[in-house]
């Protein structure tokens, strides 16, 4: 027997206790919404009828807290995200070039050029929205727009969790926090402005800008070393100039015999360089999932 819709919200956050938090946020969003308009549909046919009565029949429906977290954990096992993995090497060679073959290197790799668009995209928007938010909330105006601001940074922050979670393979929540629809304006934009994690949103945002810029910078640079120096027995053989020229007094041209080395040397250095992509792509999933799931 539950009096209030936060009981029932407490004891299925017990029983789903160990569970993945992004799992656990979803169940509880969809838990709220379907028992708060339950809610409000049975009170509209009888006013009379107290919230605890309301909720048994509901519940009924709806699912104990036990049946409804075994449900979650039964569909979360069937559809858990995961990249698939290359097959486990038994030599370190094939483990060091084994990471062409791994899902996981080749979505962070992506997902690491995405973040510098997307990181710019987010920056500009919560500068503009925080400055025009703190310069207009003087003027009646400014709270709707300090609203509408910060609805928007919790879909911005749904939408990076689908593509932290297709890319590197992190479970995200699929969908957004419950937001009571009947709820004065007002008061939604005090839930919001008062909620935590509204703001670990936005710190998000900026931290995304700055990685995103950091992960481009790795990327072309290494990339342009890897080419270079696989292109240096090509470009030295049609040119038949010497690659590097110092003043008008020192030509240096690579031997011919070290052709062979600067290939590999080219290919290794991004070989390398995949594997430690790999590592940061799980490294800002783990960081996406701190900042942006709620529970």
């Amino acid at each position: 027997m539950f009096n209030t819709i936060e009981e029932y919200l407490d004891a299925l956050k017990t029983e789903m206790q160990g569970s993945d938090s992004a799992l656990l946020q979803d169940a509880l969003a969809d838990a709220r919404e379907h028992l708060s308009t339950a809610l409000e549909v049975a009170r509209e046919k009888n006013a009379e009828l107290k919230e605890p009565d309301a909720l048994k029949i509901i519940v009924d429906e709806y699912g104990t807290p036990e049946e409804t977290a075994s449900a979650y954990q039964e569909v979360e096992r069937r559809t858990s995200p995961s990249l698939k993995q290359a097959t486990k090497p038994h030599s370190v060679l094939g483990y060091f070039f084994g990471v062409y073959a791994d899902a996981r290197a080749w979505g962070a790799l992506l997902y690491m050029l995405i973040a510098f668009v997307t990181g710019m995209f987010y920056f500009t928007w919560a500068v503009t929205g925080v400055s025009l938010s703190v310069t207009f909330v003087i003027f009646i105006f400014g709270l709707p727009l300090a609203l509408l601001f910060l609805l928007s940074v919790r879909g911005l922050a749904l939408l990076e969790g689908r593509l932290v979670e297709a890319l590197l393979g992190i479970r995200m929540p699929r969908r957004p926090l419950f937001s009571h629809q009947g709820m004065k304006w007002f008061d939604r934009l005090k839930a919001l402005v008062t909620d935590k994690h509204t703001w670990l949103m936005l710190v998000y945002m900026f931290i995304q800008f700055v990685l995103g810029t950091m992960y481009f910078v790795a990327i072309t640079t290494v990339l342009s070393f890897s080419l270079s120096f696989i292109a240096i027995p090509l470009i030295q053989e049609v040119s038949k100039e010497p690659l590097l020229v110092f003043g008008n007094v020192t030509h240096y041209a690579v031997p011919q015999w070290s052709y062979p080395l600067c290939i590999l040397v080219g290919i290794l250095l991004w070989t390398t360089f995949m594997h430690i992509v790999r590592g940061i792509g799980q490294l800002h999933g783990r960081l996406a999932k701190w900042l942006l799931v709620s529970d």
